[in-house]
């Protein structure tokens, strides 16, 4: 169901989610989305159907793809309970969150047995609790880690939070926060964060906006893009530092869920995927001082059914570069520039936990460009395994892995067979 707990200030504060001054018929759109809300509380969600989705088998899975003939997936490591994210360590180990809270360590294709000390204390209720994980850029100088999770608020609320460590014979020391976001409503699920350092030096960073009008209220960091200093700090060249009313660490608005956080490898822009309500998914590139129009307008509807907006696109609000309907749950996201796959180069990759609202539907999906960055086709991948696909990235090998956000998880290894 819908967040509804919106306070009445966030309805009198309308002008701040337009940027100033607007018509009427811009106040009327609010009002409607406003109104369209409220009017789905009553509505009943039917029951979601699902599939018989057997264990994943041992492996390894030998496949043809369109671009990419025998294609094999081999399963690396299992075990991992509900894991959300990787990074490659210089030395040839991965390190792996698990979302109830734990941090892995797997080394040549095997998880250790235990789990990496020093992590914080994550609440992990629903969808949320330990997340994404990055490494400085200068790690092997500062072996400084970041992570992304879930900080308790009180008994029944969290919200996300990054902290940042330093990895030292197999631990995290010194672990501090470095920014807390604010507390939704409770019982609002939208704790998700990515996170990723731009060519630029700066830390990027997604805080989930799918309670009410959060995501366009500037003085919450709910709903946005951050960007900061590797220290937590605000840099001075922020866009909207010295603004009134706005959060100087917010680098865009008006997202909904963001579930990938990226640097383009070749282009150097930031780039996110973020789930619609029942359709709308999208992939943005993210630009500063743009709003993106959550919930003010999107191509998904309400999961009972109502249109989110009747107008999907509006001037003024950034427009997707990608959209899906139905939705794929869209999750990890990797450009692929390695050499294993020449067929694949420049194509992006994106992590499908269900399709269409039918749980067992979970694939890897494959997108297509144009020189002028134009989608020209998609391709849905590993839709026999029926796992959901919770992170997609390329090793430092030329290779994809994958993690399939199940109760029993496993790490998988995408590779050219014989």
């Amino acid at each position: 169901m819908p967040d509804v707990g919106m306070p009445i200030r966030q309805i009198t504060n309308w002008r701040h989610y337009l940027g100033g001054p607007v018509s009427v018929r811009s106040f009327a759109c609010v009002l409607a989305c406003i109104v369209t809300t409220w009017a789905v509380v009553g509505a009943q969600e039917p029951p979601r159907p699902t599939l018989r989705v057997p264990p994943l088998g041992a492996g390894p899975y030998v496949m043809d793809t369109a671009e990419q003939h025998n294609l094999k997936v081999t399963v690396m490591a299992r075990g991992l309970v509900h894991p959300w994210a990787i990074a490659f360590l210089p030395d040839g180990r991965m390190l792996v969150t698990e979302r109830p809270g734990r941090l892995r360590i797997i080394s040549d294709g095997k998880l250790e047995p235990a789990p990496v000390s020093g992590v914080p204390a994550v609440r992990a209720a629903g969808l949320g609790g330990l997340e994404d994980i990055a490494l400085d850029p200068r790690f092997a100088e500062n072996h400084f880690v970041y992570l992304t999770y879930v900080k308790p608020v009180d008994s029944q609320r969290g919200t996300p939070a990054l902290a940042r460590g330093r990895f030292e014979n197999g631990g995290l020391v010194d672990v501090k926060d470095l920014i807390v976001t604010d507390p939704g409503p409770v019982g609002s699920s939208a704790v998700n964060s990515r996170i990723a350092f731009g060519r630029d030096g700066r830390l990027y960073m997604s805080a989930g906006g799918n309670i009410g009008t959060l995501a366009q209220e500037p003085s919450s960091l709910r709903g946005k893009i951050l960007r900061l200093n590797a220290d937590g700090s605000v840099p001075n060249d922020n866009p909207f530092v010295g603004r009134a009313g706005y959060r100087p660490e917010i680098f865009s608005m008006g997202h909904r869920n963001s579930l990938a956080l990226i640097v383009h490898p070749t282009t150097g822009e930031i780039w996110n995927n973020e789930n619609g309500p029942n359709g709308g998914d999208e992939i943005n590139i993210i630009r500063a001082g743009r709003n993106y129009g959550w919930p003010l307008v999107s191509f998904g509807r309400d999961y009972p059914g109502p249109r989110i907006s009747e107008y999907p696109t509006r001037e003024g609000l950034e427009s997707p570069l990608v959209t899906w309907i139905p939705s794929i749950a869209a999750s990890g996201m990797a450009v692929y520039t390695g050499d294993r796959f020449p067929a694949w180069k420049g194509h992006v990759f994106v992590g499908a936990m269900r399709l269409g609202e039918i749980e067992g539907t979970g694939h890897l999906q494959r997108i297509v460009f144009n020189g002028k960055m134009e989608e020209i086709r998609r391709e849905s991948m590993l839709t026999e395994l029926r796992q959901r696909i919770r992170e997609v990235r390329q090793g430092p090998d030329g290779l994809l892995y994958l993690l399939t956000d199940e109760q029993d998880g496993a790490l998988l290894r995408l590779e050219p067979a014989p």
